[in-house]
Order: C-alpha cells, then structure tokens, then sequence
C-alpha cells in the first residue's frame, strides 16, 4: 500500500531553517515526480517544490533561492531544506507522488512547520 511519512517539522525562529523528509512505501519513487506541498489553515493544500525521476526541480517563486529538494532513491526518501524561513511558511507540509497528488490519493499527516520569535 502507497504510503508517506513526512517528519522534521518543528518551531523556528524568522531566518531559521529545517530539513524535511519524506519516507514513502509501497511504489518507487526513483521512476516517479515526486512533490513537496503545504497547507495554511482553512485553504487547499499548494505545491512548493517538485523534483523529477532525472531530478530536475521546480520551485514556486515564493520559495525559490530558499528551499531545497531533494531525493535518495536507495532510501525512498525526499526532502526539503528550508532556510530562510519566513512567518508566512509556517503551515503544515506534505509529501506526494504528482499524479497521486492529482487524483487526492494517499496524502499523509504531513509535518508541521512554525517560523515564529
């Protein structure tokens, strides 16, 4: 069964950072786009960063110079740096494969992210 297991999340001060990771099951990532997303109380969840089977990333302008994707396929594992934070990337952040994603398959708990002083 597909499955994802988003952790690192936590409270950080404006200007700080974090990593995020993104464990998934059940399907292989290596041969699949694979997206990092988040979500603000009360809206849809938004994609932030994407990272293709040959590792070419997209960013949204809004996180472009700052976050960071990546991914170890060995591990089935992606991930998120984050620097720079900003109070307005707290939310909580999801991992997902694109076209799971589209279809509104298999979302995780996703990971919570605070940038607060």
């Amino acid at each position: 069964q597909v499955q994802f297991v988003e952790s690192g999340g936590g409270l950080v001060q404006p200007g700080g950072l974090l990593k995020l990771s993104c464990i998934a099951s059940g399907f292989d990532i290596a041969w699949n786009y694979m997206n990092w997303y988040r979500q603000f109380p009360g809206n849809e969840r938004e994609l932030v960063a994407g990272s293709s089977y040959s590792c070419r990333t997209t960013y949204v302008d809004f996180v472009k110079g700052r976050f960071t994707i990546s991914r170890d396929n060995a591990k089935n594992t992606i991930y998120l740096q984050m620097n720079s934070l900003k109070s307005e990337d707290t939310a909580q952040y999801y991992c997902n494969e694109h076209e799971y994603a589209m279809g509104g398959y298999y979302w995780g708990q996703g990971t919570p992210v605070t940038v607060s002083s």
